[in-house]
């Protein structure tokens, strides 16, 4: 249908993938560390500043600004939180680079996040953590940031691709190197080829493979799924964090699944099931302050004990506290539920975890390098900072953080790279034809199997998982993984035609979804976010590894690497001696 002379071809010096907070960071870092008259591309499925995740936070931003924190003790709630299976270098890079990047929001992106009566920034509690560190926007901490870094990225001269899917990553003929990266103009429906001597990845994660999910529809692991392809590494891929509280507002509305954010646990709200119990001590001893994983395993505990279908979730309580202060602290998330028949303030709201977050991704070292050069991957693509679970408040964080580092490194790494690179033209063939195949099939429906996959990896491949069911889950994706192969779009039209892009949507979702199944079965262990019922212990900290899976002549293996301790070990804190365990008062 199409071949290789119809690809229109465009070169740019430093590609960057996905405008969310990593992306956009990192083209305002790059465009200050290149040399002068370098050329910045940013390339975006949708459009910039009004798609992805960071837009989608609600929380806000962790970060340690004294009152009694410090880098250290962030750094500690994040190895822990992560059961020990974060890279700690990253996590501590992370840790402490969020100080600089939080007065870079401020003073030279322009943010406004809340403040205490004295002008310090105001940070509200979140769970898991020993400290209350998360700054914030009321509860719309996102919007603010992604619209004042959207100001001043568009005020800049970066050359922008709006609405251009990335499909492929292409190598050149040996393999060694990145050339550049093949899109779907989706405006036009036209292909075209970007080549670059530095590419960031940055597409963001996206569990959206799960009945029940936080992220748009549009995210689809297309990244990952890129990554996989070309042979890189991948870690940690069965470590699926689902947010405790996603509402449950019934199938009618797509605003089930969506985040009631940490914050409203961390101010004191409860969670009761259908006989108006409050059951997280029963569970743990910091009840619903716990971590993510924790709690979600309590929440889906409880849905199971109940046998009435019509009673699927628990609620969460807010209006102990008092109903014009939930008013007040969390506005968006009470006009939210009110939008769906919820009375946040003063009733009960149907909640269930919902998968919200990837800690799997690609291996990166700590300056988002890959093994692949020409390559960086930064944000919810790349891997290793959160280990088996991410805190939350330290997902955007991460996304600034890395992106500002991946500007500053990819600016620094052109100054030696003369030329740009040629395309091994085989690969882009290959990948050209991956891209066309539903254009040369019958036109069936999409969603259908979409549904089968969200129902099979709920099922099998949720949050409490068994080798029989993780079995089953595989031979579910792979009946729909060729079901798809049947399915074909219309091809009168390519502009704008989004039954394709459903279809190459799915395909990512599809692949990713066997590298999280199969992962999690080489798992025989729980840690964090993957907790298996045939093998619930945690298994010695000391002897802690993280799988790692690769596209081997096109079926995926999986192996596992040892964590190396470089900054703490099991058992150890680097907090001064006589140091508070924690910082937060008891509920």
């Amino acid at each position: 249908m199409f071949s290789t002379k119809d690809i229109d071809r465009h070169d740019t010096d430093i590609l960057i993938l996905g405008t969310g907070g990593a992306g956009m960071f990192a083209a305002l870092h790059a465009m200050q560390s290149a040399p002068e008259g370098t050329k910045v591309t940013i390339a975006v499925k949708g459009l910039i500043g009004k798609c992805g995740c960071t837009r989608m936070v609600q929380g806000g931003y962790n970060v340690a600004l004294g009152g009694g924190d410090s880098v250290e003790r962030h750094f500690m709630d994040t190895i822990q939180g992560g059961k020990w299976l974060p890279n700690q270098d990253m996590a501590w890079r992370l840790c402490e680079q969020a100080v600089v990047r939080i007065r870079e929001l401020e003073n030279e992106i322009g943010c406004f996040f809340d403040r205490n009566a004295d002008g310090t920034l105001h940070q509200k509690a979140f769970a898991g953590q020993t400290a209350d560190r998360t700054v914030h926007k009321g509860d719309l901490t996102g919007i603010e940031i992604i619209n004042r870094l959207m100001e001043q990225v568009l005020s800049r001269p970066v050359e922008k691709l709006q609405e251009h899917r990335a499909i492929g990553l292409i190598p050149t003929k040996d393999g060694s190197a990145l050339a550049g990266v093949l899109m779907i103009d989706m405006r036009t429906g036209r292909f075209r080829f970007v080549r670059a001597k530095t590419v960031l990845m940055a597409t963001g994660g996206g569990p959206t493979m799960y009945k029940y999910h936080t992220p748009s529809g549009d995210k689809t692991m297309d990244g990952l799924a890129m990554a996989l392809r070309v042979g890189l590494p991948l870690r940690d891929m069965e470590m699926v964090q689902f947010h405790p509280t996603g509402l449950l507002a019934g199938d009618h509305t797509r605003m089930t699944g969506t985040v009631l954010e940490e914050g409203l646990r961390g101010a004191g709200g409860q969670l009761v099931n259908h006989s108006g119990q409050r059951f997280m001590f029963d569970y743990d001893a910091k009840g619903e302050r716990a971590t993510r994983d924790v709690v979600s395993r309590g929440i889906y505990a409880e849905m199971r004990k109940n046998n009435n279908p019509e009673q699927e979730g628990v609620f969460i309580s807010m209006s102990h506290l008092g109903p014009d202060m939930v008013r007040e602290k969390f506005k968006g998330m009470v006009k939210r539920c009110a939008d769906c028949g919820f009375d946040l303030a003063g009733g009960l709201v149907e909640v269930v975890p919902t998968a919200h977050y990837f800690m799997g991704g690609v291996v990166v070292d700590v300056d988002t390098r890959t093994a692949m050069e020409g390559l960086y991957v930064a944000g919810e693509d790349a891997g290793g900072a959160h280990g088996s679970n991410r805190l939350g408040g330290n997902g955007v964080a991460n996304s600034t953080v890395y992106g500002g580092i991946a500007g500053d490194v990819m600016g620094a790494d052109i100054r030696s790279m003369d030329a740009l690179r040629d395309p091994d033209e085989s690969v882009l063939e290959a990948e050209l034809v991956r891209a066309c195949h539903p254009l040369t099939r019958k036109p069936e429906l999409v969603l259908p199997l979409r549904k089968q996959l969200q129902d099979a990896m709920w099922d099998e491949v949720g949050v409490m998982r068994t080798k029989a069911g993780l079995k089953r889950g595989l031979d579910r994706i792979a009946e729909i993984s060729e079901g798809l192969m049947d399915v074909g779009v219309a091809s009168e039209s390519l502009a704008f035609n989004l039954t394709w892009h459903d279809w190459l949507n799915l395909r990512s979702l599809c692949d990713i979804s066997e590298v999280i199944t199969k992962a999690a079965l080489a798992r025989e262990n729980s840690r964090g976010a993957h907790y298996r019922e045939d093998f619930p212990d945690p298994g010695a900290m000391e002897e802690s590894y993280f799988t790692v899976a690769r596209q081997v002549n096109g079926a995926v293996e999986v192996g596992r690497e040892d964590v190396q301790f470089t900054i703490v070990r099991p058992g150890e804190t680097v907090l001064p001696e006589g140091e508070p365990e924690t910082l937060v008062a008891a509920q």
